[in-house]
């Protein structure tokens, strides 16, 4: 659908020049990951413009991110008919397509009518944008969305060395009550993947939590209902606790930055975990390291 939209709807008018804008649609289709790392951008669109209202177009998949960034007026679902028609009718001065490759966030943009819509040139979706940029497989992608923000003077100045997610109060008073019988100075892993490929498996993670028991360190196992049999074998027989299923993604956001380290592969829980400004150990094999792997003093990465 995309793809044939792309190429049969017109393309927009010349763009204006951009001077203020009151209104900015940002569109943010995909994972967990993305979505984290897009939050250093949002903050420089506020710097930009302090009075702008930023609304967010998310997944179900990913809109639970959205909850760590504040700034954001109002969350609208991509995957939802309803929502997606209220963004749709929005009138927004600008709109943001933050979609590397597919087509269909770049129609949704153009059919907003915006005056202003950027995105990423990467194939025929440049036809629906009035500022196509390039995009890089070989900047960090936090940088990437940061590029976005060029043609609207803004960008400069991001840090990724601090936090920049923050788990609401609710949700720490949840963590701090399912982490009670835990001691302090607790690791946190996370086994899942979005594909196997990038799955270190449950007996290595469960080599890791014996080694850590043997040092008086205790283990919690994040995840989703799908990770659950895996935390299961990996806290069996060790101080572990095994939280897979159990708690929201603020509330798994809560329990990360409650713990020493975030052990991990390449995961969006890893950016989590990055915005969180939680130390972090990352396995990292099929994915591009240079662009998916975070940097600094406080982070481990482990390339295969």
């Amino acid at each position: 659908m995309g793809g044939l939209a792309a190429r049969l709807i017109p393309s927009p008018v010349a763009s204006v020049e951009i001077k203020n804008l009151s209104s900015i649609l940002i569109i943010r289709p995909g994972g967990i990951g993305d979505a984290a790392l897009l939050a250093p951008a949002i903050y420089s669109l506020k710097r930009r413009f302090p009075d702008a209202d930023i609304d967010v177009l998310a997944e179900r998949r990913n809109a639970g991110v959205f909850q760590l960034i504040p700034g954001i007026r109002q969350l609208f679902l991509y995957d939802n008919l309803s929502q997606l028609l209220k963004a749709l009718q929005g009138r927004y001065d600008a709109v943001i397509d933050t979609e590397q490759w597919h087509r269909l966030s770049a129609v949704v943009a153009r059919l907003t009518g915006a005056a202003v819509i950027i995105g990423f040139d990467t194939n025929d979706r440049r036809r629906l944008l009035t500022h196509p940029l390039p995009y890089s497989h070989y900047d960090y992608e936090a940088v990437s969305f940061l590029n976005l923000l060029e043609p609207l003077e803004a960008g400069d100045g991001a840090n990724f060395s601090g936090s920049f997610l923050f788990a609401p109060e609710k949700a720490e008073g949840k963590a701090l009550d399912l982490l009670s019988g835990v001691s302090g100075g607790f690791v946190t892993i996370f086994p899942g993947a979005s594909i196997p490929e990038r799955k270190w498996g449950a007996e290595r993670f469960s080599e890791v939590a014996r080694s850590l028991l043997s040092t008086g360190v205790d283990v919690v196992v994040i995840g989703g209902t799908e990770d659950f049999a895996t935390g299961e074998i990996i806290a069996a027989g060790v101080r572990g606790l095994n939280l897979c299923g159990r708690t929201t993604l603020a509330e798994t956001a809560a329990v990360i930055a409650q713990s020493k380290v975030l052990v991990t592969g390449d995961s969006g829980i890893l950016h989590l975990g990055v915005g969180l400004n939680a130390p972090t150990v990352s396995l990292f094999g099929p994915g591009i390291s240079a662009k998916w792997a975070p940097v600094g003093e406080r982070h481990i990465v482990l390339n295969q």
